[in-house]
């Protein structure tokens, strides 16, 4: 492991928004301001974002999936160099199913430093207003596309407890045929469209869910929670819990 430079710079994680920009934090916009470059995805809505906090001059970087290698190159060598970078995705926290984990796992080999800026998340948001038990949880992120996608949701259906997917507009609705074949009672929450004009928040069993959708309403990504024990479940674990 290297021996960091005295004057290294530090990479802020920072979260923004998932659709509300009042859902930032007064920390994440001062760090952001302060930053000598900021790495984001889509440097276009990057834009969008720091022109609405009156953020200018700032130097930002792409990366994303598609260019990791030669932009983790970059950002090190500006850290080395001492300046500080934030780290931003389209929406919400970084890292949390979206580019990153390889930039922090070269940057802890280089022994530089890492702060993370919390603010809005989509998963912790969707938990936050979920009616189903959630107090013990598995986050499967983006499921597969086609390969390994069934055997996957087999492997969460066994976990005997809620789990929560990521899923498109595009796919939503075979995940509900999916899910009917492998955990036919189970309870299902949904969030679409957090923060934004068109936020909706679904319950019920799987063919409620899929009434609900069938009316066009599949635009925007979901967070998904599926509790595959279904109603019985959750009634004996609400009798059984402490009240105080």
């Amino acid at each position: 492991m290297q021996t960091p430079h005295l004057h290294t710079g530090t990479l802020y994680v920072v979260a923004t928004p998932l659709g509300n920009l009042e859902d930032i934090t007064l920390r994440a916009i001062k760090v952001l301001g302060q930053s000598g470059a900021i790495a984001c995805e889509d440097t276009r809505r990057a834009s969008i974002l720091l022109k609405h906090f009156d953020i200018t001059g700032k130097k930002l970087i792409s990366y994303h999936n598609y260019n990791e290698p030669k932009a983790i190159a970059h950002i090190i060598a500006l850290l080395e160099e001492g300046s500080d970078i934030s780290l931003i995705t389209d929406a919400g926290t970084p890292v949390i199913s979206d580019p990153g984990y390889a930039l922090l796992h070269a940057l802890h080999e280089r022994n530089l430093k890492v702060i993370p800026i919390p603010g809005a998340c989509a998963l912790t948001a969707a938990l936050s207003a979920c009616p189903l038990p959630v107090n013990n949880f598995f986050f499967a992120g983006f499921l597969p596309h086609k390969k390994g996608r069934k055997s996957r949701l087999e492997y969460l259906a066994a976990l005997q407890a809620s789990f929560v997917v990521y899923e498109s507009p595009y796919r939503i609705m075979k995940l509900l045929d999916e899910l009917s074949n492998i955990v036919p009672d189970a309870e299902i929450f949904i969030g679409r469209e957090m923060t934004k004009i068109h936020e909706e928040y679904i319950t019920g069993t799987i063919e409620e869910i899929r009434q609900r959708l069938a009316d066009g309403k599949t635009r925007g990504e979901f967070v998904v929670v599926v509790h595959p024990a279904g109603k019985k479940i959750i009634k004996s674990e609400t009798d059984h819990a402490d009240h105080h």
